[in-house]
């Protein structure tokens, strides 16, 4: 299977859309004056072909709303006024060069702001030389080589290390949309007092059915409206404490001395193999928690390359349930507070689980079994002590490079 991935501006004529007889399908990415506006997923014969006229009763039908929305946003949107404060992006990798590549590339293709920014590489305990002699040819790029094994020991890395009022922490199998600065910046502007920024997330290719799989089950998408999170979500019973719906590590940003003040990054979650998860929940959650706004900003976008394989990709799913649970058990710990809401969590997330299996098994999900089943074993493991075993992991690591 693979699914053309195609870009429309609908402020420009439409185009007429030709799959190759290799395609199973397309994915659109609406934008309106290269403002991202929505996305669409459709299961097409090979060679088959899309006409203007047609393309416009899809866009109508799927992002009508929204271009009006848009349209009416823009004719009451003023300019605000307030300065951008210098930026540091790091990107924390490990034994990807190539990876790492196509994001430097993209990030070096964006026109920086007036005010200073920055670009730093963090080479988590890497097993060679090859992102050092990488980021060496572009001199521009700092680097730094985190010993200890571990994506949060990292992150505190790049945390000490950076120079910027702001910290933005890229993923490195992300390249960042053309706009993906000026959408950072506008955020700021209109938030000059949030203290963390998450964007939208796309896939950067449906070349597998790995890729398309979990694209249809909705991938990193946290859709296309502005969003600011505080300590009251109306609607939402569970919040914080549900703070996957705040975005995804791979694209967010943080005020730099609110890190330092709410304790960096939990170096226990997101540990690497035994533990690749957590993290980013956690810190969103933190940040809600110490009283901060968080503002999702879906101009601020990057593409995403998801596994292509299925072994990884149910691998994953296992390590979403297992941080999850991870992140959930270290905050029932820590916030006697929330302790009923997560309480409540864990009985949600379970249920729906179940809930989510019993339709697979019918036939009426778009996920198949084993990958329900690998999140909900995840999360089994993760809430039989998978934080206090990781604990005890990370000061054995803590000892060995002290």
């Amino acid at each position: 299977m693979s699914y053309s991935i195609i870009e429309i501006e609908v402020t420009q004529p439409l185009p007429t859309i030709s799959l190759s007889n290799k395609d199973t399908g397309i994915a659109l990415i609406w934008r309106r004056k290269n403002r991202p506006i929505g996305f669409l997923m459709k299961a097409l014969p090979g060679s088959s072909q899309i006409t203007p006229e047609n393309l416009a009763q899809i866009i109508a039908q799927e992002a009508g709303t929204k271009i009006l929305q848009e349209a009416m946003r823009e004719e009451l949107a003023f300019e605000h006024q307030i300065p951008f404060p210098s930026l540091t992006v790091a990107i924390c990798t490990k034994d990807r060069p190539e990876n790492l590549a196509r994001c430097l590339r993209s990030l070096l293709n964006l026109q920086p702001p007036a005010s200073e920014w920055e670009i730093l590489v963090i080479d988590n305990a890497p097993s060679d030389e090859r992102t050092k002699e990488l980021v060496a040819s572009f001199p521009q790029i700092r680097y730094v080589r985190e010993p200890k094994p571990g994506l949060n020991f990292a992150r505190n890395c790049a945390l000490e290390s950076a120079n910027g009022e702001l910290l933005a922490y890229l993923d490195d199998d992300v390249v960042v949309d053309q706009k993906w600065l000026e959408g950072l910046m506008e955020a700021w502007a209109e938030n000059p007092d949030a203290a963390a920024f998450t964007g939208l997330v796309l896939p950067y290719e449906l070349a597998t059915d790995a890729q398309i799989l979990f694209e249809q089950r909705g991938g990193f998408r946290r859709g296309f409206e502005k969003i600011r999170y505080g300590q009251i979500l109306p609607g939402n019973p569970l919040h914080p404490c549900g703070s996957g719906i705040f975005g995804a590590g791979c694209n967010m940003t943080f005020r730099r001395n609110i890190l330092f003040k709410i304790g960096g990054f939990d170096e226990a979650l997101d540990t690497g193999a035994t533990l690749p998860g957590g993290g980013d929940l956690d810190i969103f959650y933190r940040v809600i928690r110490a009283d901060y706004p968080l503002v999702y900003e879906p101009k601020y976008l990057v593409f995403h390359q998801h596994r292509r394989e299925y072994a990884k990709l149910r691998h994953q799913y296992w390590t979403w349930g297992l941080g999850f649970m991870a992140f959930v058990i270290k905050s029932y710990q820590s916030d006697p507070l929330q302790r009923s809401q997560l309480r409540r969590l864990i009985w949600w997330w379970f249920k729906d689980q179940l809930k989510q299996l019993k339709n697979s098994f019918r036939g009426r999900h778009v996920l198949p079994p084993t990958m329900i089943l690998a999140e909900l074993w995840g999360g089994i493991v993760g809430i039989l002590g998978e934080y206090p075993r990781s604990l005890k992991r990370i000061q054995e690591i803590r000892r060995q490079f002290s």
